[in-house]
């Protein structure tokens, strides 16, 4: 496993992939039982991961409290992130959702009880609320960096030219900085490369990636009708074959996996490797295992090598529309080059 700095605006360092918790539980009817849970953390941690990434309302709260056991011994070399927004519960009631600073206090509290610790590394806000204004975001989330119940905030799941924002206000009211955004990104996902990836590129932020096997459409297993899946168990955060895309899609990826006679998990998540590896800033894969044979399985893309071919193959039945304004303005200039392409570097916004 290597480290990166977590992005520009800080010099945190995390392990190369995170490890995410929410199938820490079983209050969704979906998870990993307390045993399993433990297996799946001290694999990460035999590996060399020290980024665990959770949620106030992940599997009902379970999720904050079987890590706060598992990270007991281990806390001084881990990185821990945790959100809020969503609520814990739905009969938790209204008050406890939102990015207003009333949830945002309240949920630092609840968490830290249930993870037992007495400040969180990197706070996330789950979810744009739509409503709060992100003075008031960036604001609370100053106030707890200097109260020492964070040392670095985040936006989860936000739109690109809020988090754009939110980093300009915070660097004119001297705010604490956006560190990173938390976005869904993988073969069957790539939309981020639209304005949210381009972003984090320009502004520093570092990126941590979500569902980076499509909710295990990409390891293949739907195309098995296996029933013990979050498709058929869950039902949410999904990706499946429900056009001609996504079936070119998984045929490439399972036979780059022939090819390379690896798994098409590992090939997965080796293509994301390499994207973080050509990134200016720190891409950072989550790994949502719900056992300890999935995390071994996903581990494996550590050995992972593919050839510029397949990397271009895989690139090609992923390709997502980029929509305007950015297919105008790459016709536009086609126009007016001669038949030239000119590759145009990514420039940091100093």
């Amino acid at each position: 496993m290597h480290y990166k700095v977590f992005g520009r605006k800080t010099g945190l360092r995390v392990s190369e992939l995170a490890l995410g918790a929410g199938n820490f539980g079983t209050g969704w009817g979906h998870g990993a039982e307390r045993d399993e849970a433990r297996r799946i953390f001290d694999g990460y941690l035999e590996a060399g991961g020290n980024f665990i990434d959770t949620a106030n309302g992940y599997q009902g709260g379970q999720s904050e409290v079987m890590l706060s056991e598992f990270i007991a011994a281990e806390r001084d070399r881990l990185v821990i992130a945790t959100k809020y927004a969503l609520g814990t519960t739905p009969a938790a009631g209204i008050s406890h959702t939102g990015n207003n600073r009333k949830n945002m206090v309240r949920a630092v509290e609840e968490s830290l009880k249930r993870l037992q610790i007495d400040h969180i590394d990197l706070f996330w806000a789950h979810m744009s609320d739509g409503v709060t204004p992100m003075e008031e975001i960036l604001r609370g989330f100053d106030d707890l960096v200097r109260a020492g119940k964070i040392h670095y905030a985040g936006l989860s799941n936000f739109p690109a030219w809020r988090i754009a924002r939110a980093d300009l206000l915070a660097e004119v009211r001297g705010f604490a900085p956006v560190a990173a955004i938390q976005v869904e990104y993988s073969l069957a996902e790539r939309s981020a490369e639209r304005e949210q990836l381009p972003m984090v590129e320009a502004l520093g932020l570092a990126a941590t990636l979500w569902s980076p096997l499509g909710g295990g459409f990409l390891t293949g297993k739907y195309r098995n009708n296996d029933s013990d899946n979050r498709a058929n168990k869950l039902g949410v955060l999904i990706h499946s074959e429900k056009s001609a895309r996504e079936t070119a899609l998984l045929d490439a990826l399972l036979a780059v996996a022939a090819e390379l006679d690896a798994s098409p998990t590992h090939v997965a998540i080796a293509w994301l490797r390499e994207k973080a590896r050509r990134s200016t800033t720190a891409l950072i894969p989550i790994l949502g295992s719900r056992t300890r044979e999935q995390l071994d399985a996903t581990l494996g893309a550590l050995q992972v090598h593919m050839s510029a071919d397949q990397l271009a193959r895989l690139d090609g039945a992923s390709e997502v529309a980029k929509g305007v304004p950015h297919q105008t303005i790459a016709s536009s200039f086609a126009g007016f080059s001669g038949g030239q392409t000119l590759d145009l570097p990514i420039i940091p916004v100093a």
